[in-house]
């Protein structure tokens, strides 16, 4: 991990004779010199901050750029994996799972800013140090990210697909309402109703299980107090059905916290594009306009993406002067939102 004086940070693996070569006085490293094992007090210490630290995390990441958290992130994964090589078995497990856990987020971070290669890097990662740990499921939900990131392609065969894989009877039902979501997506962006609504049917019934009690983090969203329904609405914009999927997605998003600036961000476009497919163009751009402090704010690709979508829509009704008001600055964040 690099981190420059005047802001640019980034990570990348190197191997051995790469940092040969990069010479050691450009090097400085740090580590705990593995003799003897962490007290329990210490291991348990460590675990008791970084799940509240997790969850302060994730909250934070709803209002600000990925680059801003992701060196501490990646560092707080690697304090983890190198505390669980001191701890007790007991106390080992659970320190991996954790930073399993904050691994899979910084896979999703990274993926807001753009680099598939790099998130699904990071998602490997967190299903090494979960399989290390003796939790085998997270791989389960490592299919669901990938199957993000295909859905963000267009690629509604490979989301299914993946999707599918991802709903195993011997994965916990969390993971398996969550992969059934994204089958929806997928199926929605291949046009397909029935089995769209099918896949959300799924979802609901396995999502509204009773959480297992552990200590862990919630895998996937936290932020969304009904997360099926708003996926139905989400589903319903690519099935071309936008006048439904603006009405759901009004009902869904008047229940998201307003420090959810993330998420409110990612959903309230779907929604103002959903509003400007339907033809209700001054809504839609009244929608968007309040929006876009957030989009500047949290840098998304993904919601970038969408938001390219809203500006092609938008484009066709440039002699409005609603969209004449809101295009300068739409325009200048769907390019370079990211960038």
């Amino acid at each position: 991990m690099q981190l420059s004086p005047d802001g640019p940070n980034r990570f990348q693996p190197m191997g051995r004779r790469e940092v040969v070569s990069a010479g050691v006085a450009s090097l400085m490293t740090w580590r705990s010199d593995g003799a003897g094992q962490a007290s329990t007090a210490a291991g348990a210490g460590m675990l008791e901050a970084s799940r509240s630290l997790f969850t302060h995390y994730r909250r934070l990441g709803q209002t600000v750029e990925p680059g801003l958290l992701l060196p501490v992130l990646i560092a707080q994964t690697h304090t983890l994996r190198e505390l669980s090589a001191q701890a007790d078995a007991a106390t080992r497990r659970q320190l991996l799972a954790l930073g399993s856990r904050y691994a899979e987020y910084v896979g999703w971070l990274v993926q807001e800013t753009g680099d598939e290669r790099a998130a699904l890097w990071w998602t490997q990662r967190a299903v090494d140090l979960a399989a290390a740990g003796g939790d085998q499921a997270l791989a389960g939900y490592a299919l669901v990210r990938r199957a993000l990131v295909t859905l963000y392609r267009d690629d509604a065969e490979q989301t299914i697909a993946l999707a599918r894989r991802a709903q195993s009877g011997t994965l916990p039902p969390r993971i398996r309402g969550l992969a059934a979501q994204r089958e929806a997506q997928g199926h929605a962006l291949a046009g397909d109703l029935h089995a769209c609504l099918c896949a959300l049917e799924r979802a609901r019934t396995l999502l509204a299980r009773p959480h297992d009690g552990s200590d862990e983090p919630v895998i996937g969203t936290m932020h969304l107090p009904d997360p099926v329904s708003m996926v139905t609405g989400w589903c319903l914009v690519d099935l071309g059905r936008s006048r439904e999927a603006s009405e759901e997605l009004d009902r869904q998003l008047a229940l998201v916290g307003q420090d959810a600036v993330r998420t409110r961000v990612r959903y309230g476009v779907r929604r103002a594009l959903a509003y400007a497919s339907a033809g209700e163009i001054d809504h839609a751009c009244a929608l968007t306009t309040p929006l876009l402090d957030g989009v500047a704010a949290v840098r998304s690709a993904t919601v970038t993406t969408d938001l390219q979508r809203l500006a092609r829509v938008l484009a066709r009704h440039s002699d409005q002067p609603s969209v004449r008001r809101l295009w300068p600055r739409l325009g200048t964040l769907s390019r370079s939102a990211t960038s």
